[in-house]
């Protein structure tokens, strides 16, 4: 207690914990370091240039795989390509002139899927030496004023077996078209002859060699480029000036330097020379070669101070010493903050006050911190109550939205047999109609047992199938184990009414419905399941955009079953359409399992 009364006397001559830190621990830290750096620097240097050799040689083996790993993804391209069937197809066999139309209809349009998805390929194409091409999606055409046969990548790749990749060069074979891209190239096997009798050929954009190299740069005078096997530069942070020999490469050292080598240009470890890794591909025989200065890696030497740690051990305990008699008072107050702040991030907003030990910086911070964890309270108090009534009247809005359509079509059905002098029918459907009613009106509760809900449902069905008699027929298969789980009303009937009106109202022959339900693990899974006209794709995806159906449709209430159980049991939960055009529709619900345990 004495010491700390101590502490805080001392701290009393500054004016802030600022201007104690800085004053009192700069000047054993200047001292410690100075005499540090002038026992130690030369073991910091070559530490530098060991980590630093080692940290290159593996940037440059990893863009290596990555670059393999890509080309590998572009030959699996080219496979599925070539080994799909229509490429054969096209270019061996003899087929009518509609078929062959055909065909090359679908090769274009994948090859221009591929192209506007995929910004790093900038051409795909096949190309035969009679001139038969498909280039891109189509639109592309050979280059006139070129002979295929003296292209060299063409060539390799008429004779070779396997895949070619090609050094960066400007692509000409193609009419207007000329990129700055590396070829991949295969052969494309004519099966009667057993030869190559067409090329298939991606063209992947410069740009990516260009990106993946940028990113991976090291230091700020550093770079990374790539030559082939030949020695060729695939790659050059300053391609276009070593073309017009503005500057020059050491491409001999490169090619000369083996598998994950490196070498120093200069004195070994001065500060003028550069530093080159390499790393060459088995796959490719690329070579990535990783350039840093020497000069910027020295900055990062604080990265290597632990060699030299048993050296200052003397000089560091000194410091501690001394530096641990002020920082007991200066950091009681900070640590203190540290643990209620850990507290808050947990979530524990209780009992988190911090005592105030001072009227300087930390006090100030102290109270700021308690009148903001306070305030937090509050507001996440307000929030709850708000979103808890707001969920309830978005519930109650839904609910009360599906009723009154519900009874609209009913009494029309109602209305629509009297008209034709059915007597007795009106009598039977107007009793079902009264039954629902009497199910809906004696019913408060949100949720309802399952087999409420399936009896609900199947009131509806027998109204409907009396209106439209051989037209509909239903069924109902709800496992006995599921009978009696509760779920939130009104989820069912508003599907067979979307079945009904959007699938079996508009077929020509009897329709069927199905209502089929059972436990899967934690989950129950309910399905509403027609027979009738189905939808296509587009239908399908926009079923739940509730701005494109028109008031008073049907599809209104598959939305609001949709949001009812979204938000009643979260977003994991809810209502998913399966649909095949002219074969029918299956709605089905996702609901978790014994909800009330869980929710309690």
């Amino acid at each position: 207690m004495t010491e700390e009364k101590g502490c805080f006397t001392v701290l009393s001559l500054f004016k802030s914990v600022k201007t104690t830190v800085l004053c009192l621990f700069s000047l054993l830290i200047i001292i410690t370091m100075a005499i540090f750096f002038l026992i130690s620097m030369d073991f910091t240097k070559a530490t530098i240039l060991e980590n630093s050799t080692d940290y290159t040689s593996r940037l440059v083996r990893q863009l290596n795989r990555d670059i393999d790993s890509y080309i590998d993804y572009m030959e699996n391209i080219s496979s599925m390509v070539i080994q799909g069937g229509d490429v054969q197809k096209y270019l061996f066999a003899e087929m009518p002139e509609e078929d062959m139309e055909e065909t090359y209809s679908r090769i274009a349009a994948q090859f221009n899927t591929i192209v506007e998805t995929r910004q790093d390929i900038s051409n795909i194409a096949v190309v035969t030496p009679d001139g038969k091409a498909i280039i891109n999606g189509g639109r592309d055409r050979l280059n006139e004023n070129v002979v295929l046969e003296e292209v060299e990548w063409y060539r390799e790749a008429m004779q070779t077996k396997g895949s070619i990749l090609t050094a960066s060069h400007v692509q000409y074979v193609i009419r207007n078209n000329y990129k700055w891209v590396v070829t991949l190239g295969k052969g494309i096997k004519d099966p009667e002859t057993g030869e190559n009798g067409g090329v298939f050929f991606i063209d992947l954009n410069y740009k990516l060699l260009k990106d993946l190299c940028e990113n991976n740069s090291l230091a700020v005078n550093s770079y990374v480029f790539i030559v082939d096997k030949s020695g060729k530069i695939i790659y050059h942070p300053k391609q276009q000036l070593l073309y017009n020999g503005l500057t020059t490469e050491r491409i001999d050292e490169v090619m000369g330097c083996g598998s994950d080598g490196y070498f120093i240009t200069g004195d070994k470890g001065r500060e003028e020379g550069k530093l080159y890794t390499v790393s060459v591909s088995e796959k490719t025989g690329w070579r990535v070669v990783g350039v840093a200065d020497i000069s910027e890696l020295m900055k990062n030497k604080e990265q290597t101070e632990y060699i030299y740690m048993f050296t200052s051990a003397i000089l560091l305990c000194i410091a501690v010493v001394l530096a641990t008699f002020f920082a007991t008072a200066i950091t009681k107050p900070i640590k203190e903050l540290k643990d209620s702040m850990k507290e808050v991030e947990r979530g524990n907003l209780e009992n988190t006050a911090v005592a105030i030990h001072s009227n300087n910086e930390l006090g100030s911070l102290g109270n700021s911190f308690n009148l903001m964890t306070a305030r937090i309270r509050e507001l996440m108090a307000q929030n709850i109550y708000e979103q808890e009534e707001k969920r309830k009247s978005e519930l109650k809005a839904l609910r009360s939205q599906m009723n009154p359509h519900f009874l609209y079509n009913t009494l029309d059905s109602i209305i629509w047999m009297a008209e034709g002098g059915r007597n007795r029918e009106v009598v039977r459907m107007t009793s079902a109609l009264a039954k629902l009613l009497r199910q809906s009106i004696s019913n408060d509760n949100e949720r309802i047992p399952l087999e409420k809900e399936v009896d609900y449902a199947g009131s509806y069905l027998t109204i409907q199938k009396m209106r439209y008699k051989d037209k509909l027929e239903y069924e109902i298969d709800v496992a006995e184990d599921i009978r009696k789980e509760e779920i939130i009303n009104l989820i069912l009937q508003p599907l067979v009414e979307n079945s009904i009106y959007h699938g079996i109202k508009y077929k020509g022959s009897k329709g069927l419905i199905r209502i089929v339900g059972y436990g899967e693990g934690d989950r129950v899974i309910l399905k509403v399941i027609d027979n009738g006209i189905g939808m296509d794709e587009k239908t399908l995806k926009g079923i739940f955009d509730i701005s494109k159906k028109c008031e008073g449709k049907h599809g209104v209430g598959v939305h609001s079953v949709q949001t009812r159980i979204s938000l009643y049991y979260g977003a994991g939960y809810g209502l998913r359409f399966e649909s095949t055009l002219g074969e029918g529709t299956a709605a089905i619900i996702t609901i978790p399992r014994n909800f009330r345990e869980k929710e309690e």
